[in-house]
């Protein structure tokens, strides 16, 4: 499934499966879920605020959200397998 990233709309904190795409998209298969669960938030998060299109901030950031980041990143690349 591709995006048209120039029409897309913004991604917020609360859009774990489209920031969890996103990442995918990004990073393909350089990471499997060992390595993605071995990933640090801090790396998360800078690599989640550089994303195109995504609209929240440093502030907004949760370990919540990391988490379910985090999950949803590791489903999208299953499914991908």
């Amino acid at each position: 499934m591709t995006h048209d990233k120039k029409f897309a709309l913004p991604i917020h904190w609360a859009d774990h499966e489209d920031i969890a795409i996103e990442l995918y998209e990004k990073f393909g298969d350089d990471f499997d879920e060992s390595k993605i669960y071995r990933i640090r938030f801090t790396d998360l998060l800078e690599w989640i605020l550089t994303l195109p299109n995504f609209a929240g901030t440093r502030e907004q950031s949760t370990e919540g959200h990391l988490e379910q980041i985090q999950s949803a990143w590791v489903y999208e690349w299953r499914d991908n397998q």
